[in-house]
């Protein structure tokens, strides 16, 4: 195939993809970071096919792209996820371009090892969220972030992009938009909702012009999901726990402790936003793993024997 052909080629198939990420977003609604995700994806496919049209591709292609992305040390989970995205773009392509077949139907992602999500214990989440911030407003501010996060279990994009009006301070409950553009009201608990009247109190003094967001830097702008990392890793650190602390460790953990709590799967489904119970069901997991431990320390016939007994 001649050189201005290729580019041609490759210039129709990065076409047909940013098509679907603009139905993606404008038709489905999808959020801006999940349209990115999709974005990546599609664009290690077009990587692939290179000049060949989309159109062409064949199941024995997509096999290729797959060993190959596996020998790149790509783990399976990230492979399936490709997988999934490229089985929906050509899913859009036979509805709204009238592609036949799909050359990524039944092809499978190399099996990876099942992991769980880590979660801080509970003494560890209360050493966490255990600091003064009586003389420091930025220490205010990340006691009431950490403490919403941790009491309401939100995603880091959905803790970013709280605004004052999404809270109810007096009924204990926040408004979340969510994935999807899917809206759920969580409760707060008092430890947070007391964090959160000091916050505000202190946020007048310094918000400036164009910011909305209910955390807000020292400078007066809306903070960054990096800065939120960022500033939770650094407390972490300061607090003595060695864990790799981030914002989606403390959902894991409000769910894990309140299903430790409650046992009540469909309501901590509800509250995390989930929209199949099949991915809250994970917590039952690090539910039965704590179960575990405490059997192994409490029951007779579990306890490890001492020397001379």
């Amino acid at each position: 195939m001649k050189e201005y052909e290729v580019s041609i080629t490759r210039k129709a198939n990065g076409k047909t993809a940013s098509s679907y990420i603009d139905h993606l977003s404008q038709e489905r609604r999808l959020s801006p970071l999940t349209c990115e995700g999709y974005r990546r994806d599609l664009d290690v496919l077009l990587g692939f096919a290179a000049e060949t049209p989309l159109e062409q591709l064949q199941p024995h292609h997509i096999r290729r792209f797959v060993a190959q992305r596996h020998g790149k040390q790509c783990s399976g989970k990230t492979v399936a996820r490709m997988l999934s995205a490229w089985r929906g773009f050509y899913r859009y392509l036979a509805k709204r371009h009238g592609y036949e077949g799909n050359p990524c139907a039944g092809i499978r992602a190399p099996k990876a090892p099942k992991s769980l999500p880590r979660a801080l214990s509970p003494d560890e989440a209360a050493k966490l969220l255990d600091f003064s911030a009586a003389d420091d407003v930025m220490a205010l501010r990340d006691k009431a972030l950490f403490e919403l996060c941790y009491s309401s279990g939100l995603r880091l994009a959905e803790l970013a992009g709280v605004k004052p009006d999404n809270l109810d301070l007096a009924d204990g409950t926040v408004r979340i938009t969510g994935k999807g553009g899917k809206t759920r009201i969580v409760p707060v608990g008092s430890k947070a909702v007391h964090a959160l009247h000091e916050w505000i109190r202190h946020r007048e003094n310094l918000i400036q012009p164009g910011a909305s967001a209910l955390f807000i830097s020292r400078h007066g702008k809306n903070m960054s999901r990096r800065s939120i990392s960022q500033r939770l890793k650094i407390w972490a650190a300061h607090q003595g726990i060695s864990s790799n602390v981030h914002p989606h460790m403390l959902r894991h953990s409000f769910a894990s402790h309140v299903l430790q709590s409650s046992g009540d799967l469909r309501s901590v489904q509800e509250m995390l936003g989930h929209s199949s119970i099949s991915t809250t069901q994970i917590y039952t997991h690090l539910d039965f793993q704590h179960l575990s431990k405490t059997y192994d320390a409490a029951h007779p016939r579990a306890r490890k024997k001492t020397a001379g007994t």
